[in-house]
């Protein structure tokens, strides 16, 4: 089964404080067919999204939101059952224990790293 396949017409919440790396990742997850919701560069924009944007797939979430740690949001999105995807420029060790062993996105990532990791927060 082709990426296009797998991911097509998944809506995939960015949630990246930084522009630059927001439109990188939007491209890859266009690429890869899915649709995305936002990017939400803030705290109370992805929160909003998170209530507002209907049905989500799966979430990409930038673990540090200009300083602001996401993980209030990825306990919503965990008991909501949406799969969580984090992006981090920093080591595994600087995401608390209780996310280790999720879905994570080293920045810089490539096409192919957000592939793996989507198929993985998916279980495809």
């Amino acid at each position: 089964m082709s990426p296009s396949e797998k991911f097509t017409g998944l809506r995939i919440l960015v949630v990246e404080d930084e522009a630059l790396v927001a439109m990188n990742l939007e491209m890859i997850l266009e690429d890869l067919g899915c649709v995305v919701v936002g990017p939400a560069m803030r705290f109370d924009q992805a929160e909003q999204m998170m209530h507002s944007e209907g049905r989500l797939d799966v979430a990409i979430l930038d673990v540090n939101l200009g300083g602001q740690p996401v993980y209030p949001l990825a306990n919503h999105l965990k008991e909501t059952g949406i799969p969580i995807i984090f992006a981090t420029g920093y080591d595994v060790s600087g995401i608390p224990e209780e996310w280790h062993g999720w879905p994570t996105l080293k920045k810089p990532y490539s096409n192919e790293d957000v592939e793996r990791e989507m198929a993985r927060a998916l279980g495809v």
